[in-house]
């Protein structure tokens, strides 16, 4: 059972952390933070991830009651979802910066106001679409109290990751250099590329058996 639900919470917080790719948004979070204070940058990190963990957790909890309330079945999402990330895993491949995230109109735009750290940071380059449809099928997927458990963990975890991520934003690129940031991006897309399709895969054989 120990090593069952270890295996489960490696797969887990693997898939989360490559759809949230903290690593991916720290250019993002620079370009959106340049023009700010040390100690302001960390204020808009801190209240980011915060928000944007919050939401990840409210939709992996409440994500099966609004899939009922909408009478859309786990599959369906899985295939919803399977295809969104693949988009996105997509643009990390060709290391653009994901549509479904946040455009280079919207980062143009952002760098002015007082509130990005509801808009773009938290929602959506932190917790966008892709986010909130793997969390919600992943609660769906299981019936044990300890497997749901460890989702929640992996979310948490992974969003703490995400935290000092950004605190360190600045000397992590300075560190990793725009080309290392480059491929772990490419990387991360690969991943995500693989975890997309066996989400599509999977949500059409369970669609396909239900109606066969």
């Amino acid at each position: 059972m120990i090593a069952e639900n270890l295996g489960f919470f490696i797969y887990i917080f693997t898939a989360i952390f490559v759809v949230v790719s903290p690593i991916s948004g720290v250019v993002t979070f620079i370009s959106l933070t340049s023009k700010m204070t040390h100690e302001e940058k960390n204020e808009i990190a801190k209240k980011s991830v915060t928000l944007a963990c919050v939401i990840a957790l409210f939709f992996a909890i409440a994500g099966n009651i609004i899939l009922n309330l909408f009478s859309i079945s786990v599959d369906s999402l899985r295939v919803a979802g399977g295809i969104l990330l693949f988009s996105i895993a997509f643009d990390m491949m060709h290391a653009n910066i994901s549509r479904e995230s946040i455009t280079e109109e919207e980062i143009s735009q952002s760098q002015e106001r007082a509130d990005i750290w509801v808009f773009p940071i938290g929602l959506p380059l932190l917790t966008g679409p892709g986010v909130i449809s793997t969390v919600i099928v992943m609660m769906g997927s299981t019936e044990s109290i300890e497997q749901k458990i460890i989702i929640l963990v992996s979310i948490i975890l992974t969003f703490v990751i995400c935290l000092y991520t950004f605190l360190f934003s600045r000397r992590i690129h300075k560190f990793i250099g725009y080309n290392g940031m480059l491929v772990f991006t490419r990387l991360m897309g690969l991943l995500l590329a693989a975890l997309a399709v066996n989400l599509t895969s999977i949500g059409i054989i369970d669609i396909f058996h239900l109606t066969s």
